[in-house]
């Protein structure tokens, strides 16, 4: 089994070019597999393995509190595996084949109320070329909900700022168009007009730029965002994400339909934009419970 096992791990780098450390992880997965099986299930031949024995790993696994996410990995490893000795004929059938996955709780993103976003933005009062351009970022990504991949690779004539509208390249290349709201067009009009013109030291058509005149980064624009919300004494963890899942609850808060987010958003699949809606209910139940004077009386 331990010849197999490594066997594989030369399939992965020769026949599928993975990289070392995805390969290591996988093999370390089907080490704990092959040594459960040895160990407990009396099995030292691949052709002996039955459904059963796959799952009383998976349950081993559970009983030592390994959470979801984990058993799912270690899981998937195990299916290419046993994917590999079918294509070998080490085995006749793929015993793993059809072992469904546990069910992973999907954990809710953090969201700013309207008050801290209004907080975040307010702070920044200089109009320094700098300063201009990160407020034009914080109207932007919340005013238009944008990934910050489709934020950061803007260019300047993708921003429509006399109609209103921004040009999206999304996820799959697939174009979409973008409402601006009447605070995202005056910050952009003042970085553009007092602030990017400054950071340009070549001949360059990214919207933002960093202070040398490059596009702007996911990594400096995280740093800018952490170093924003400490200044103001907020708490949770902030990035670019955090005003993304912020712009589709406070519309979703306000009376938007899913629809209409999905497509503001750039989803294919309205089953992601529903996350939302638990979202929403959190911070509605969260707002009911602060707010009204019974509360905590009538729980």
């Amino acid at each position: 089994m331990k010849y197999l096992k490594n066997e594989y791990g030369y399939y992965l780098t020769r026949e599928k070019g993975l990289a070392n450390n995805t390969i290591n992880a996988y093999l370390r997965d089907l080490e704990q597999y092959i040594n459960h099986l040895t160990k407990y299930r009396n099995i030292k031949y691949p052709n002996t393995i039955k459904k059963a024995d796959v799952q009383a790993f998976l349950k081993a696994l559970k009983q030592k509190n390994l959470t979801a996410k984990s058993i799912s990995r270690k899981l998937s490893s195990i299916k290419g595996f046993h994917q590999f000795l079918l294509l070998e004929r080490e085995v006749e059938t793929d015993v793993a084949s059809l072992i469904e996955a546990p069910k992973q709780e999907k954990s809710l993103p953090d969201v700013l109320t309207v008050e801290e976003v209004f907080k975040l933005i307010s702070s920044l009062k200089d109009d320094d070329p700098l300063t201009l351009r990160n407020i034009a970022l914080l109207e932007l990504i919340y005013g238009s909900g944008l990934r910050v991949s489709e934020l950061l690779n803007l260019k300047v004539f993708d921003i429509h700022l006399v109609a209103n509208y921004v040009k999206i390249i999304g996820k799959g290349n697939k174009e979409r168009i973008v409402p601006l709201g009447q605070m995202s067009v005056v910050a952009i009009r003042e970085y553009l007009a007092k602030g990017r013109p400054h950071l340009v030291k070549v001949e360059n058509n990214y919207l933002f730029l960093n202070q040398y005149g490059n596009k702007l980064s996911r990594q400096g624009f995280y740093k800018i965002l952490k170093k924003m919300g400490n200044d103001v004494g907020i708490t949770k963890d902030i990035s670019p994400h955090t005003l993304r899942h912020s712009f589709a609850t406070h519309l979703l808060e306000a009376g938007v339909d899913l629809r209409t987010l999905q497509e503001l958003l750039g989803h294919e699949d309205i089953s992601t934009t529903q996350i939302y809606t638990h979202i929403s209910k959190k911070h509605l139940q969260e707002a009911y419970l602060k707010a009204h004077p019974r509360a905590k009386e009538s729980k």
